[in-house]
């Protein structure tokens, strides 16, 4: 199992490599063998999932390894599909690496398969667990978009119309992640007042749940209903991205609770 976790890891990085390398010599033979390379790498780790969780006898979600490896699988997921259906190749430099950042992260988690303790064990942990997944992909994929948008509105001359194409998406995206993350917030409610007797128990994961929601919730009211777009928007994705982050490694890691164990 852990061969072909490590097997996966090192697909990601070749991959980011070879973009890297295309992006700064200007090779598109490299750019094509990266993005081959990094669909590759997405259809092993799909596999790895698989694998962990026949292994297991339950999804493969139910600690900080496995959750974390899971979001770089929704990561990398959300990159293929974006940058197949939009065409956007822009994206590619910034959301490769976030996926090899985010399993890098899982390699230095505990990978041994336990057994579910009590609390997990509810028909409300695919849901809770994997909708946070795809949540914080949707984030940190909106969060890479606000970066690039950044990069290019620096230029010289910048493309008003790939700026547009950016702003739209990453409002999408947030708009899907924020929809999830209620699901997590109102699933885990639901589930802690099964587990604990308590709908809301002031848990250090469930305060930064509600900021990080809160914190999209404003971005979004700025965009729908103040019109704001453009480069402070930008900026509010990007640093909206640390929050995600801190979320979820930053708690489990200086925060104890009890979802420590998740």
């Amino acid at each position: 199992m852990k061969t072909l976790f490590f097997i996966t890891f090192a697909v990601y990085a070749v991959s980011v490599i070879l973009e890297f390398t295309g992006t700064a010599f200007k090779k598109d033979k490299l750019l094509r063998a990266a993005w081959l390379v990094f669909i590759a790498a997405a259809v092993v780790h799909t596999g790895f999932l698989v694998a962990r969780g026949v292994a297991a006898k339950r999804l493969p979600l139910s600690n900080q390894f496995e959750f974390s490896n899971a979001f770089a699988w929704g990561v990398a997921l959300f990159t293929v599909a974006v940058c197949t259906r939009m065409k956007t190749e822009w994206l590619k430099v910034i959301a490769m690496p976030a996926a090899l950042l985010i399993m890098t992260y899982a390699a230095l988690q505990p990978m041994e398969i336990r057994d579910l303790m009590p609390a997990l064990r509810s028909a409300w942990f695919g849901v809770h667990i994997g909708s946070a997944v795809l949540s914080y992909a949707a984030f940190v994929i909106a969060g890479c978009i606000g970066a690039r948008y950044l990069m290019v509105a620096r230029q010289e001359k910048p493309d008003k119309k790939a700026l547009e194409q950016m702003d739209f998406l990453s409002y999408r995206l947030v708009s899907f992640g924020f929809l999830f993350l209620t699901v997590v917030i109102l699933s885990g409610a639901i589930w802690a007042e099964q587990a604990w007797s308590a709908f809301w128990t002031w848990d250090p994961k469930e305060v930064w749940a509600l900021i990080t929601w809160i914190i999209y919730a404003v971005y979004l009211h700025l965009r729908l209903r103040a019109g704001r777009k453009g480069t402070r928007m930008a900026w509010y994705l990007v640093i909206a991205v640390f929050v995600v982050f801190f979320t979820f490694a930053g708690v489990n890691t200086l925060l104890h609770g009890l979802h420590t164990y998740g």
